[in-house]
């Protein structure tokens, strides 16, 4: 469970039970610091997989016939970005022991459907979401930085590039829009700066914005590859089970919770091949799934809970080795904004009917990946848990991006069939536009931690950050307050 479903063409998931043997490991040694951890192993610079593989330290599958019981500190339910930072945060900022139990594997949804991107420019500085979102911001900044204080690269290890990234408009109006925009980001301290139609066309030279628009600049924004940073993050954390302290159990779905009988509280979860009890908490950080998964765990309990988190879908189309133009930058047109936040469309101009009466909203975003893979989007709407591709949205995204990008009028989408690929993603939407994190009224040891749509992995490592302060009773960086569950959820 992440926070958003991948549909991507994969070869199948291998559910045979694997458990690593201690001595896999090499002798491991902890630099620990709130950001990250030095990793060596036998005295040298451990450098992590670049290519995500799926071997967990303890996989239970639905073809097992036993069942065991284990005991950690804390149980994380859902292993995408979130709960995967969740359970980093907690074993690097103290000696719990964590385990992540999930119906499939990592980066098995939103995390590996989405573009990558750490950007601020779409963001607004009075939002309820604008201090997590630039704690997040700063805290993966200061993960590159510790990546190479260790003497890896950080593009190699994370995809991690500074591109810096570019919110663009057509109009006048939209050109004044982004104007106030660049400097309120300014005054909230980022580096920020509006560029001319002419000046735009100096930093991307395919791009065509017309003589009134422009852009707003921020050169310090990042992109990543969610595939290796959530591997990085995975094989840090699994050096842990050297010591007892972190296990994984994959392909294996949470069934129900264990409550106490005499404190009322949870006591461990229950899955289809184990029982896992838990001393300190359990964080469910499921994604879409959250809000059905609570509504399961709870039914037959006294705890009124509603978490109205539920999946907007997203096509993304990826051009492998494109080289017809290339980006050098971030870019999304300002209608992504709009959408972003709208459930409904808005009349807007490059709107696409289809059938059951849904009206997705299509807006330009453009990336490259580290591999010259050219990543267009984006598109948001809700039809439920499905994952199937729809060609016309895929025709729309393209056409799209053709009155931003000229070149692309020329190349007929159906001469990419052989290097074109497809993501979808299930976004976990929240209503108010704001993710749940926090605990459940009346059982304070069960947190939740899920809603934050298309922002998970920008707004991560805040995440994690907040979910352990809690736990530990620190006293945290980022307001509670407006991601509480109460008069949201109960």
């Amino acid at each position: 469970m992440a926070s958003v479903t991948l549909h991507i063409q994969s070869p199948p998931l291998n559910n045979d039970v694997v458990s690593l043997p201690r001595n896999h490991f090499p002798i491991v040694t902890f630099k620990t610091t709130f950001f990250g951890s030095s990793l060596t192993a036998n005295g040298k610079p451990l450098s992590l997989p670049k290519t995500f593989r799926t071997q967990p330290v303890i996989t239970s599958s639905s073809s097992s016939s036993s069942s065991s019981t284990h005991t950690f500190d804390v149980v994380i339910i859902g292993a995408g970005i979130i709960g995967l930072t969740i359970a980093r945060q907690f074993l690097i900022g103290s000696d719990l022991s964590v385990a992540v139990v999930d119906k499939d594997v990592p980066c098995s949804g939103a995390t590996g459907a989405g573009q990558g991107y750490l950007w601020m420019v779409h963001k607004e500085p009075e939002s309820d979401t604008w201090d997590l979102t630039m704690r997040s911001y700063k805290l993966w900044q200061m993960f590159a930085e510790k990546v190479r204080a260790q003497g890896l690269d950080p593009l190699q290890e994370l995809g991690w590039k500074r591109t810096g990234s570019l919110l663009v408009g057509k109009t006048a109006k939209e050109a004044a829009t982004l104007k106030k925009k660049v400097k309120r980001l300014s005054e909230a301290g980022l580096r920020a700066e509006y560029l001319t139609s002419d000046a735009l066309r100096l930093k991307e030279p395919e791009l065509e914005v017309g003589k009134d628009g422009g852009a707003a600049f921020l050169p310090d924004d990042c992109q990543l590859d969610a595939q290796r940073a959530v591997a990085f993050i995975q094989k840090a954390n699994r050096h842990f089970s050297t010591k007892g302290r972190y296990a994984e159990f994959f392909h294996d779905p949470v069934t129900g919770l264990l409550r106490s009988d005499s404190s009322n509280e949870v006591e461990g979860v229950r899955t289809f091949k184990n029982t896992l009890y838990c001393k300190k908490a359990v964080i469910v950080a499921a994604g879409c799934w959250s809000g059905s998964l609570v509504h399961d765990l709870f039914r037959e309990s006294d705890i009124l809970l509603n978490v109205p988190v539920k999946p907007r879908k997203g096509h993304l189309v990826v051009l492998e080795n494109f080289s017809s133009f290339r980006l050098d930058h971030g870019l999304m047109e300002m209608g992504y904004v709009d959408h972003l936040h709208d459930a409904l469309d808005r009349k807007s101009s490059h709107s696409v009917k289809v059938e059951e009466g849904q009206t997705p909203s299509v807006s330009m975003t453009a990336t490259m990946d580290t591999m010259g893979n050219l990543v267009l989007g984006s598109s948001r709407q809700f039809t439920g848990y499905s994952t199937k591709v729809d060609e016309s949205i895929i025709n729309h995204i393209w056409k799209r991006a053709g009155e931003f990008f000229p070149k692309l009028k020329e190349l007929p989408l159906e001469d990419f069939t052989l290097d074109r690929k497809v993501r979808i993603g299930l976004r976990p939407y929240m209503p108010d536009g704001k993710p749940v994190i926090g605990p459940v009224p009346g059982l304070m040891n069960v947190i939740i931690a899920t809603g934050h749509e298309g922002g998970g992995l920008s707004m991560a490592l805040g995440t994690a950050e907040m979910v352990a302060d809690m736990v530990l009773g620190n006293l945290g960086i980022v307001d509670l307050a407006a991601f509480a569950l109460q008069g949201r959820c109960c």
